[in-house]
């Protein structure tokens, strides 16, 4: 059985001259992570981590997504799916192309087969939709940039809302974890501000009151 609160308790903390270079941080934090996971919990965050990636998010991974047991994985795909089909919009209007022009769907609309929460693989009401269409039109692309990884964030923070000890809570932190490494490879000080956000966010929850570095 997975051990949660000794995996939250024991993510690292941001010190003043904290500093990782490429993905050898990164990987370091999530073989902390998984060291602790059971063998169910384990495929589970490879199967996201092989989803941050961004390799292969075609048709037959989506599907899985869509279908997998666990909740956190079938709505943060399903938020993907709809994110990636929103920037293909968008980019199809700036072109002139025709609107649904490379958008994913990948099965056949009449199929029997539903995913778990029951919608089709279309990726169901996208409630964040308005969002993304309104940092989509930003001019700057770097806030643009920044902008869906915030919107990014806010749905893993959503998703993990009263999950503490629990997968879940791990999900949502691989998920920013990503969101920060990335950043620090593009823009250092971006990068750090995000990482301080989220273990502040972490060690706040652990803690059981609103975590403030002085």
């Amino acid at each position: 059985m997975s051990n949660y609160e000794y995996i939250i308790a024991s993510l690292p903390f941001l010190t003043a001259d904290f500093k990782y270079t490429g993905h050898a941080g990164f990987n370091s934090v999530i073989a902390e992570i998984k060291r602790d996971l059971d063998d169910r919990d384990y495929e589970t965050v490879e199967f996201l981590l092989k989803g941050l990636k961004g390799e292969g998010l075609n048709a037959n991974f989506y599907a899985k997504a869509l279908r997998h047991r666990n909740r956190f994985i079938r709505e943060y795909f399903r938020f993907d799916l709809n994110l990636r089909n929103e920037k293909v919009r968008y980019l199809n209007a700036q072109l002139g192309r025709p609107a649904e022009m490379d958008v994913l769907t990948g099965e056949d609309p009449d199929a029997a087969d539903a995913d778990i929460d029951g919608y089709r693989f279309t990726g169901g009401e996208f409630e964040e939709e308005a969002k993304v269409r309104t940092v989509l039109e930003g001019n700057d692309l770097l806030s643009r940039e920044k902008g869906i990884d915030d919107l990014v964030w806010e749905k893993a923070d959503r998703l993990a809302t009263f999950h503490y000890f629990d997968l879940e809570a791990v999900l949502a932190y691989v998920v920013k974890l990503s969101i920060v490494n990335r950043w620090l490879a593009l823009d250092e000080e971006v990068g750090r501000e995000r990482f301080h956000r989220l273990i502040g966010e972490v060690r706040g929850t652990f803690k059981g009151v609103k975590y403030t570095e002085q």
